[in-house]
């Protein structure tokens, strides 16, 4: 297959790159999207799923054909188990990696530490701060009294105070972010859906439509992609948004 978006003019607005999450569960899938995407205009990201099913192998595959790596486990474990996980996976080229920031000041700065032995090759580092299925109540339900955005903006204090180098966060609250903790913060967002796409499990989401309101650093698209019975024809149609 041919690079099909390497031949096409899709102006991108310099301040947003698309990260394309590979939301399948057999290779066959991911790779017939990859084949058509360029390198140079996309990154990929790699879920929990997909890790489990294909290991590293699959990372030094698509690391082959040039693309950069958001390998997202959302780590979370005591900060020791922490360290040595992020410097085993910082060894497989990765470009960024991702961790849950509820674990606490103490596993964020280990896994920020477990980074300092690479130069210009260690990847970068982010949290999580809440997922977007999680909602108001349901944050009540595990004794959290603050409001979900307010909770939000403590994950992320937290994470800048660790020296992490941004959060995944929802659209909503990219723009407090930002300004709180500077533009060198990163802000990496999910959740984006087309208005006639079905919500599914995620609560937090918002529209390719609304995008320019947002401080966005990187933008994770998937499931409107990767659900769609044609992935290419979805994909043109949001980058239109993006012009």
């Amino acid at each position: 297959m041919s690079l099909e978006f390497s031949h096409v003019n899709y102006p991108i607005r310099s301040n947003i790159k698309i990260i394309i999450a590979l939301d399948y569960s057999n290779k066959k899938s991911a790779m017939q999207l990859i084949n058509f995407l360029d390198p140079s205009m996309f990154r990929v990201k790699i879920g929990q799923e997909m890790f489990i099913r294909f290991g590293i192998k699959f990372i030094e595959e698509i690391h082959n054909l040039g693309f950069k790596i958001f390998l997202d486990l959302k780590l979370y474990d005591i900060p020791n188990t922490i360290a040595k996980s992020i410097y085993a996976l910082s060894n497989l080229n990765i470009w960024m990696l991702s961790i849950h920031a509820c674990g606490g000041i103490n596993m964020l700065k280990n896994a920020k530490i477990a980074l300092n032995r690479f130069q210009s090759k260690k990847p970068l580092l982010i949290a999580i701060t809440l997922l977007t299925s999680i909602s108001e109540s349901e944050l009540k339900h595990l004794g959290i009294t603050l409001s979900l955005s307010n909770y939000i903006l403590k994950l992320a204090k937290l994470s800048c105070m660790a020296g992490l180098d941004g959060v995944v966060c929802s659209a909503k609250e990219s723009n407090q972010i930002k300004r709180i903790f500077g533009d060198r913060f990163k802000t990496i967002v999910p959740g984006i859906r087309f208005s006639d796409h079905m919500l599914d499990d995620q609560k937090m989401i918002f529209f390719p439509q609304d995008i320019k309101k947002y401080n966005i650093d990187y933008l994770v698209v998937g499931r409107i992609i990767t659900h769609s019975n044609n992935p290419i024809q979805a994909l043109k149609k949001f980058l239109v948004y993006l012009k």
